[in-house]
């Protein structure tokens, strides 16, 4: 009788063409559950001498082949009897059957093992303590904020939330963020795996592409869920990767604030009123300014239109998976599977959003730095937190694990120094009108250069007074250059004695004779 795991096994020792073993084990299992239920009474097998399924090796050839034995399967916890491993692969297939529903991912899939990693790492529920720790903080924060920017606080109420609930009030946000990143992933990798098909499995392909996006999207939905869950541990608030994921609500998570001030002999109630004031400065910028969250979003979307998959990686992430070891997937998860080279396109892109991140850190700081200016402990938070966004903060973290796209707003300082030059000359309200839209912020150039912004960006906020002033300078100046031209071309031709041969020359050749 036919091996269960069919021709493919043989070829284990090549290297795997999947981004996730956990996916392998699925579609061994499948194999495995196919075969039991295939077989007659007697035992024979009814498709003995058909050959392997043409989609069976599709799969392979996309997930590879694990060659897992009983005993494999039980070193890594998962079950062997019929019964449960068609439950197990049931959860499988729910998450390809969800995709194409609402675009290529399953997001609940998504969700859910976004919890499950939060729940892996001990999410305890928010106590009334906390909570009540966190309305006082953020009630403070605005209070002390009111009068170093001239945004108005959001309407909502402060938010204190666990890991968990962190997951829930942000996930809404993550999908408006990734949904065309996994749409340009998985149309990218379902295009590179039918132009590796066999030809004969290409030929009866039809509509199975929806199966390839299918497992594009698992894929992603899998990545997606680990990367947010591992960041749920990470961020002490809403807006901790430089946007408010929770929208206009202030949210801080007690238990990631209290880990945050671990070690670092400064008592905790400065903690977190001084993180409070940043959630709050975040939440203010965001609510005043309605373009910048979309405008975010979309350059992030310009930057994943140009992804496509790197075949050769993501075969060698698969061979250096150790299928007896659960948390090797976890990590590969966690490496960035689709990770490629990126273009100029995307180059360009990058340095738009880390000019942006960086003057809105930028902001946030030299609005932060005022409001706490009698909070003992300021200097050295503030401090803190710039060696924890130069080491790689939580949006790095996150965003280079799911699509390559490292944000690190690497002219912070830069920036901060701008927005203090701008209202030590101009105020606070001119500052903070320079949100009022994309045009009016300054570029790389414009840090590299910030005496040059003034006259390059000035009349784009002047007076119509202002306005009629310069444009009355420019044309007075232009006309007093053609006076000019016309006396210096008047005094040539009035005065031909002064040339060359004249009497009054005395190089003249009349002066010799």
């Amino acid at each position: 009788m036919p091996s269960a795991r069919g021709p493919a096994a043989d070829r284990r020792t090549q290297p795997d063409q999947g981004g996730a073993d956990a996916a392998h084990a699925a579609i061994d299992l499948q194999n495995r559950t196919r075969t039991m239920s295939s077989q007659s009474p007697n035992g024979d097998d009814d498709r003995e001498g058909q050959g392997q399924d043409p989609f069976q090796q599709m799969f392979q050839q996309f997930l590879g082949q694990s060659g897992m034995s009983q005993e494999d399967l039980q070193k890594m916890g998962m079950p062997t009897d019929p019964a449960a491993m068609q439950a197990m692969f049931a959860q499988v297939q729910s998450m390809f059957s969800g995709a194409g529903q609402d675009g290529p991912v399953n997001w609940q899939a998504a969700k859910d093992h976004a919890r499950r990693v939060v729940s892996a790492g001990g999410d305890p529920s928010v106590t009334d303590a906390q909570r009540k720790v966190v309305d006082d903080a953020v009630q403070l924060a605005q209070l002390w904020v009111e009068d170093h920017t001239s945004f108005g606080q959001a309407p909502l109420q402060p938010a204190a939330w666990s890991r968990s609930e962190w997951v829930e009030g942000t996930f809404d946000t993550w999908r408006e963020i990734t949904g065309p990143v996994a749409e340009s992933i998985t149309k990218a990798l379902t295009d590179t795996l039918t132009q590796q098909l066999p030809e004969e499995v290409s030929q009866m392909m039809g509509g199975a592409s929806n199966m390839l996006a299918g497992a594009g999207g698992m894929m992603f939905a899998m990545q997606l869920g680990q990367a947010i869950g591992g960041l749920a541990a990470e961020v002490v608030s809403s807006s901790d990767i430089g946007l408010p994921l929770g929208g206009d609500r202030p949210a801080m998570l007690p238990r990631n604030v209290e880990e945050f001030g671990e070690g670092l002999d400064i008592p905790a109630q400065e903690v977190v009123i001084y993180l409070a004031v940043r959630e709050v400065v975040h939440t203010r910028l965001f609510h005043a300014s309605p373009w910048l969250r979309p405008h975010l979003i979309d350059l992030i979307t310009r930057f994943s239109r140009e992804i496509h998959i790197d075949m050769e990686r993501i075969e060698g992430l698969a061979a250096d998976i150790d299928p007896s070891d659960p948390s090797a997937v976890q990590e590969a998860l966690g490496s960035g599977v689709f990770v490629p080279e990126q273009s100029a396109e995307q180059k360009a892109v990058l340095g738009r959003l880390e000019t942006l991140l960086a003057l809105i850190e930028g902001w946030v700081d030299v609005v932060t730095v005022r409001a706490t200016a009698n909070l003992p402990s300021s200097a050295a938070l503030s401090e803190t937190i710039r060696r924890r966004r130069a080491s790689g903060g939580p949006a790095e973290h996150a965003f280079a694990s799911l699509i390559g796209l490292e944000l690190r707003p690497r002219r912070m300082r830069d920036a901060a120094a701008f927005w203090e030059r701008v209202e030590q000359r101009r105020g606070l309200e001119d500052r903070d009108g320079l949100w009022e839209s994309a045009e009016l912020l300054p570029t790389d150039e414009d840090l590299d250069d910030p005496e040059g912004y003034e006259s390059r960006r000035g009349l784009l906020t002047a007076s119509e007074d202002e306005l009629d002033a310069a444009l009355r300078s420019l044309l007075d100046s232009e006309s007093m250059s053609e006076d000019d031209a016309q006396d210096s071309g008047s005094s040539a031709d009035q005065d031909p004695e002064s040339g060359p041969g004249s009497d009054s020359d005395p190089d003249s050749g009349d002066s010799g004779r």
